[in-house]
């Protein structure tokens, strides 16, 4: 059973909206977007190519900024400078990409202790906490690898230690299983379930409904607009782009 979510948000936005500038107009990339998401939570973001979940995910892993409206991150404001807002991101939130990102010149274990070496850590805690986060992961054995040497469900399970490292407050996982065959992307999505429900607030971006589908809470995007905002009472429930 999942922890108590109590009513602590640790997302807060506002009337979000994003846009870019086109030649002599502007697109609309988010509009008027009113989000709240409790400690705890899986929540799901699914909607299909151009619908503005990327730009939605960019701003609530602070990889950019609103065009208008305010965002509290675990009660920050992230109106803030850039260096103050990369502070925040890599305290606050644990990145897992489709492609993994991982630096190929660098060992397993070296790649998980990327994180940390900007938090001022001890080599000693720096080493002990990427252990440990690779040992729950299942690549304890692995650490002096390469991730050439890797399978690609192996390679998501160093991201995921690595989004793990720094005790974040939100795990956001973009398309995580994307580069996978299914039977690995069924394993990272129980993964993730596991996180869950060990109190992780987790938040899955996808285009695929049925990958949408194991979150607890799904919100579809469309038109960079939230239409639907739902509790998953099923995980046979499907969603209706």
């Amino acid at each position: 059973m999942n922890k108590s979510l109590g009513e602590k948000y640790v997302i807060k936005m506002n009337n979000i909206c994003k846009n870019y500038k086109m030649g002599k107009g502007e697109y609309k990339a988010l509009e008027n977007i009113d989000l709240n998401i409790k400690k705890g939570e899986f929540v799901a973001i699914v909607g299909s190519s151009g619908a503005g979940k990327t730009t939605l995910m960019n701003i609530i892993g602070c990889l950019d900024i609103p065009t208008k409206g305010e965002y509290i991150l675990d009660g920050l404001n992230t109106q803030c400078s850039d260096d103050k807002l990369a502070e925040i991101r890599n305290n606050k939130i644990g990145f897992i990409f489709q492609n993994y990102s991982l630096l190929p010149k660098l060992s397993v274990l070296e790649n998980v202790e990327l994180p940390l070496i900007y938090l001022g850590l001890s080599e000693k805690e720096i080493r002990e906490k990427s252990e440990s986060c690779l040992t729950k992961v299942g690549l304890k054995t692995h650490i002096k690898h390469k991730p050439s040497e890797l399978s690609g469900g192996q390679m998501q399970r160093v991201a995921i230690a690595r989004a793990l490292v720094t005790n974040p407050q939100i795990i956001l996982a973009d398309e995580p299983t994307g580069a996978l065959d299914s039977k690995t992307g069924e394993e990272v999505l129980k993964m993730l379930k596991e996180l869950n429900e060990e109190g992780n607030t987790i938040i899955l971006i996808t285009h695929d409904k049925e990958i949408a589908n194991k979150a607890k809470r799904i919100i579809t995007i469309k038109d960079g607009k939230i239409v639907l905002d739902v509790l998953n009472q099923s995980l046979s429930k499907e969603v209706s782009l």
